[in-house]
């Protein structure tokens, strides 16, 4: 017979059980979710998460509020979100690069990639564009492109959003296999590094599509070639870098729901049942391709495997460029 304390113990393992399943059936309540974003207010990440916001929150049925905590390349909002409970109303807006790239690029973290979180749902896929103004650099193809910096060794910056960023790596990569001789201006965000084209101070970046479109339409910028292996709709026009001078080169980020490890099966698989129903929708799904996304619809098992595939392929361009942040 069981002792009165293993009795006790199975019983109170039997109403934590029962805690955690009413918590779920319950979830969520009149509380609201907050998402954690580890970039500033203006960069891709947020207006990817301001357009998803209203129709999430039907879609959900709570209210979503959005706490920017930008810094170290998204390791704030992650570490947040890492030490959060795990009772659904603390999610983090991560990228490729917070759980792919950082874990090759830091050589420590205060928090594990992959044991301290719970790939929810995957939003959209983002293809960058180099970017270039034209006052600096005055070439209308990549092949002109590299043509023009190989010419002049050293003279041409590249603008990224920080030390370690997708952006970095991207035109790190890109300098690699075409034989260039740049400099790297890193900047605090997206917003920053943009501006820092517009003025000159760089001569160019590979810039998200969906944030420089209405510059690039103003006349203000020039766009050369999409990173992503296939055109972008939104700028069908540019030719994909591939195609354009530099084969086999591809890069291209993506956007996605996180929770803190140990978060509840039943509270994932809604939420990420609400994400892909609202991705589905033809009026959302229409506005995020006309700004150069494209949504990404995967099961939360899909997105687990998408993430660790993302991990290796980072953790490859990283010791390839040799970056490293300390």
């Amino acid at each position: 017979m069981l002792s009165i304390l293993a009795r006790a113990t199975l019983l109170s393992l039997a109403v934590t059980a029962l805690a955690v399943q009413a918590r779920a059936q319950e979830w969520p309540t009149a509380r609201p979710i907050t998402i954690l974003m580890g970039f500033p207010a203006g960069s891709g990440t947020d207006v990817v998460a301001r357009t998803l916001q209203e129709p999430l929150e039907k879609a959900l049925g709570a209210k979503l509020v959005i706490d920017y905590r930008p810094g170290a390349g998204g390791n704030v909002a992650s570490e947040a979100v890492a030490h959060a409970r795990a009772d659904g109303y603390t999610l983090l807006l991560g990228t490729a690069a917070t759980h792919g790239v950082n874990a090759a690029l830091y050589k420590r973290l205060p928090f594990d990639v992959e044991a301290d979180f719970t790939p929810v749902a995957p939003l959209v896929d983002v293809s960058n564009v180099l970017t270039i103004n034209p006052d600096v650099i005055d070439v209308t193809s990549v092949k002109a492109f590299i043509e023009t910096v190989k010419a002049s060794p050293g003279k041409f910056n590249y603008a990224s959003t920080g030390n370690g960023t997708g952006t970095h790596l991207a035109f790190a990569e890109f300098v690699a296999r075409a034989g260039l001789d740049m400099v790297h201006v890193p900047y605090k965000g997206g917003p920053e590094a943009l501006q820092g084209v517009l003025k000159g101070d760089v001569c160019c970046i590979f810039n998200q599509v969906q944030t420089v479109l209405a510059q690039w339409r103003a006349g203000k910028v020039r766009l050369l070639g999409v990173t992503t292996k296939t055109r972008v709709a939104a700028v069908a026009d540019i030719p994909t870098i591939d195609e354009a001078g530099v084969p086999g080169y591809e890069s291209y980020t993506w956007f996605g729901l996180f929770g803190p490890k140990d978060l509840d099966p039943k509270i994932t698989a809604r939420i990420n049942t609400a994400v892909r129903t609202t991705l589905e929708m033809p009026s959302l799904r229409q506005k995020f391709l006309e700004t150069g996304l494209a949504p990404r619809v995967e099961t939360v098992e899909q997105f687990r495997a998408t993430v660790k595939a993302n991990r290796a392929k980072w953790a490859e361009v990283v010791k390839a460029v040799g970056a490293t942040i300390d």
